[in-house]
């Protein structure tokens, strides 16, 4: 609990007021029974009508002092749980986006979805629950005991003996049940996992008709989270009955030795009668003493998880550059003898051959490019040519060997600074519901002469200025009210709106006919000269004219130049240009 702590730090006025108002209150509502019994037990036998309307009132004017305070520190309580959310769901999602690819491989995305909103939530939930039901709690229980043995000894010495029973019921059986909203959690991730495969595949689903089998395999991750939910839900249920039995057993004891207490003299009916609210206002206590349990123990499972987002360490912080390598020439782009693997919760496709016979995504890698050329790279679906890119922007670090971007080891780079020389268009990019405008600046400093520029390279101009409102018309979710060779065409015109030192297009003409594809291979020739580009394609026609040509199988280079000299010494490569071309060598 002490990652929830550190955040209420910044609330500590504003929560020492919160608190102050409910403990005030709880004070002031502890009066109100003892008001009573001096009413019924000392006013009231005097027939002093003057005197009864004077305490009737004490009595009103302390219950609307109790519901004053109890809703403005409600009020407090609402709001600095919700800011203190906030910091938490903000900070969360910082340290989300500085996760490496193999800490969010580690996470996975959906379990982050889960601790950004559920979790989230959770200690939300706790957090405004602890400042009102943890403060009242308490004192009701404590002041109530208090009281009642200034009033009667006898009578006080049931809950006494009562209340320590029934708060070590709630702790034990909590304590039983705390471990297990871990485990339900983690059963949510599963969930939600499903249902973002589903959501984001639809039409897939549909176009195959496999709504039953997408039906049955949710229902068997919501079974399993249901029926974790119903075990921990058993659990925390328990002391609820039990507390209310022993609560209901007392009360009856307080009735029945209090009447004969009163019919031999010994206590007034008005002692009874303050007894009665007062063992009400404790049985309240000990009953949110369990639901604070409960959702304490939400809470701090919820916690343990944001927490571990929060403080991951960042394995792509910059190395000084006296500890990074030096590149042994002079070329702009270095892959120096490069191998890499993807942990075990690695979600990239190209991890798949991981533990099929082969052990790296990427095997003694090497190849240069000057500044201003190209290079194409093809190969199978999962043979490393994303890890490529992966490793070229350092979304991972290399497990062997050394890249290098402009005479310094990448690794030596900012994330900002780095980032900042790319313009990429990746395999499975997103589109996000804002303007076409925006889709294209993405934030970034971009004129809206480049903005134009980039969209007519892109053959991307004409049909976004076809919309009434232009540029300013409205993506749907990923892009759905565009066709998918228009959505790779913005992506393409966002890649070549800031002007990149490096141009990286990850299989973004494959809805492209071959005409826009020409022609933006044309563009890119024509108005990027100076900027280093690397297309990875399937079809062999995106790739023959560029300057370099590396052949992928496996993680391995089986072959590396020019068109002509593929074509003459990598079979594999003749293979598919055969295949795709409709030629023979």
């Amino acid at each position: 609990m002490k990652f929830i702590w550190s955040y209420l730090k910044d609330f500590k006025k504003r929560l020492v007021v919160s608190v102050g108002l409910k403990t005030l209150a709880a004070f002031t509502e502890l009066l109100i029974p003892y008001v009573l019994e001096h009413l019924v037990d000392d006013i009231a036998p005097t027939k002093d009508l003057g005197m009864v309307i004077f305490w009737g009132c004490v009595m009103l004017l302390l219950a609307v002092a109790v519901r004053v305070m109890n809703v403005e520190a409600n009020r407090r309580a609402v709001k600095i749980s919700s800011e203190c959310a906030f910091s938490i769901r903000k900070d969360l999602f910082r340290s989300s986006l500085d996760l490496s690819g193999g800490q969010v491989d580690e996470f996975g995305l959906p379990s982050l979805t889960s601790r950004m909103t559920s979790d989230s939530y959770n200690v939300q939930n706790f957090l405004r629950s602890v400042q009102l039901m943890g403060v009242r709690a308490p004192i009701m229980l404590i002041g109530g005991i208090i009281i009642t043995l200034t009033m009667d000894v006898g009578l006080a010495m049931i809950l006494v003996i009562l209340a320590p029973v029934m708060i070590a019921c709630v702790v034990c059986i909590s304590a039983k049940g705390m471990p297990l909203y871990s485990v339900v959690q983690q059963r949510l991730d599963t969930v939600v996992r499903v249902m973002r495969e589903n959501i984001t595949g639809i039409r897939v689903v549909k176009a195959l008709s496999k709504e039953d089998y997408e039906k049955r395999r949710f229902g068997e991750a919501n079974d399993a989270m249901s029926r974790d939910e119903r075990k921990v839900g058993i659990i925390m249920a328990l002391p609820g009955p039990l507390v209310t039995l022993a609560l209901n057993l007392g009360l009856t004891l307080v009735v029945l030795f209090g009447a004969k207490r009163v019919n031999a003299g010994v206590t007034e009916p008005g002692v009874i009668l303050a007894f009665l609210t007062y063992f009400n206002m404790i049985m309240m206590a000990v009953r949110a003493f369990n639901r604070l349990f409960i959702m304490m123990s939400k809470a701090n499972a919820s916690a343990q998880r944001i927490s571990a987002v929060i403080s991951q360490p960042d394995e792509l912080a910059p190395v000084p550059e006296s500890e990074a390598a030096v590149p042994a020439s002079d070329d702009y782009v270095i892959f120096d003898n490069v191998s890499f693997s993807y942990g075990e919760g690695g979600e990239d496709t190209e991890a798949r051959f991981v533990g099929e016979g082969r052990s790296k995504a990427l095997e003694n890698i090497s190849f240069s490019m000057k500044k201003g050329s190209s290079l194409g790279i093809i190969g199978a679906t999962g043979c490393g040519k994303t890890s490529i890119i992966n490793l070229l922007m350092r979304f991972y670090d290399a497990d062997e060997g050394h890249v290098f971007v402009d005479g310094k080891d990448v690794r030596s780079y900012d994330k900002d600074e780095l980032h900042r020389l790319f313009g990429v268009v990746f395999q499975n990019d997103v589109i996000f519901a804002d303007t076409v405008a925006e889709n294209i600046s993405f934030g970034r400093q971009v004129s809206e002469e480049d903005m134009r520029s980039a969209a007519a390279d892109a053959c991307a101009a004409e049909f976004i200025e076809n919309y009434d409102d232009a540029y300013s018309h409205m993506a749907d979710i990923r892009g759905a009210n565009f066709s998918g060779g228009q959505r790779q065409r913005i992506l393409i015109t966002r890649a070549l709106a800031a002007n990149p030192q490096i141009l990286i297009l990850d299989d973004a003409s494959s809805a492209l006919d071959y005409k826009t594809d020409a022609s933006l291979r044309k563009a890119i020739r024509e108005h990027f000269a100076e900027t280093t580009t690397i297309i990875i394609a399937q079809r062999i026609s995106s790739i023959m004219s560029l300057d370099d040509i590396i052949m992928l199988d496996e993680g391995r280079i089986l072959g590396h130049g020019t068109h002509e000299e593929l074509m003459a010494n990598c079979p594999q490569y003749r293979e598919i240009y055969e295949t795709q071309m409709g030629e023979e060598a």
